[in-house]
């Protein structure tokens, strides 16, 4: 089993897209056993995977012991894609952590499904707090999407600074170019100043997963950002493959 977080510390650049769409693309492309699990309160890849609700309220009790994540996991509509949603009692995740003084709790309960799933899609809440350190210590791969802006990039070097604050191993971090429009000059210049990121293209299709309650792949696959994703998949496997041929 391999865990890929999809990780930004600013939040509007895309991150959930990005998670839905290659949770998408791992189960369909590659046909892998593969489960999203939501952590960000606000439940976008929840919604759009279409979680029914019923385990309201009961997310945050996953690391507490209360309740175990297989009880809380459903499958979606599409094969072999399945989702542990999010709800607000994940805004209370980082007090929780911090009581429990557990570094690596999620990577426990990420090692208990590894039988079950062979990707684990997390979509992780912005900012720097101790969601994100136990994310950044149960991650084989970090994604990070960056709007070609100064802004993004700036937050960008803050989590790389972040991540090598103490000197320790971490997983390998991918930028990944997102909501890119070739016509801005600002984008234009970004994409030529980092050539070997991958692109994902602002586009109208994005749009649309919230009223198709869909990844793109499944509505819209050859259209510019459903090509993207799956282009963005392959090489993700493939640094994946990389990895386990080492290990």
């Amino acid at each position: 089993m391999a865990t890929v977080a999809v990780y930004s510390l600013k939040g509007g650049v895309g991150k959930t897209t990005l998670a839905v769409n290659l949770a998408w693309a791992s189960a369909t492309h590659s046909a892998r056993r593969t489960l999203l699990w939501d952590l960000d309160p606000q439940a976008a890849a929840s919604f759009l995977l279409g979680d029914d609700g019923t385990a309201r309220d009961k997310a945050q009790a996953i690391f507490s012991r209360d309740v175990k994540p297989e009880s809380l996991i459903r499958p979606t509509r599409f094969e072999r894609l399945d989702l542990l949603a999010a709800d607000t009692s994940l805004r209370g995740l980082d007090h929780l952590f911090h009581a429990l003084g557990k570094k690596r709790r999620l990577a426990k309960l990420l090692d208990g499904l590894n039988k079950r799933y062979d990707r684990i899609i997390l979509d992780c809440p912005p900012g720097l707090t101790d969601t994100s350190e136990q994310v950044m210590r149960a991650a084989d791969l970090i994604l990070t999407p960056v709007i070609p802006s100064p802004l993004s990039q700036r937050a960008l070097g803050e989590v790389l600074i972040w991540l090598d604050r103490d000197g320790k191993r971490h997983a390998p971090v991918l930028p990944i170019h997102s909501m890119v429009d070739r016509r801005r000059s600002l984008h234009a210049l970004a994409l030529e100043t980092q050539a070997d990121w991958p692109v994902v293209p602002m586009a109208s299709a994005v749009e649309q997963m919230a009223a198709h309650r869909a990844p793109i792949g499944a509505f819209a696959p050859a259209s510019p950002a459903g090509k993207a994703f799956s282009h963005l998949w392959t090489g993700i496997e493939r640094k994946l493959a990389e990895r386990e041929t080492r290990g």
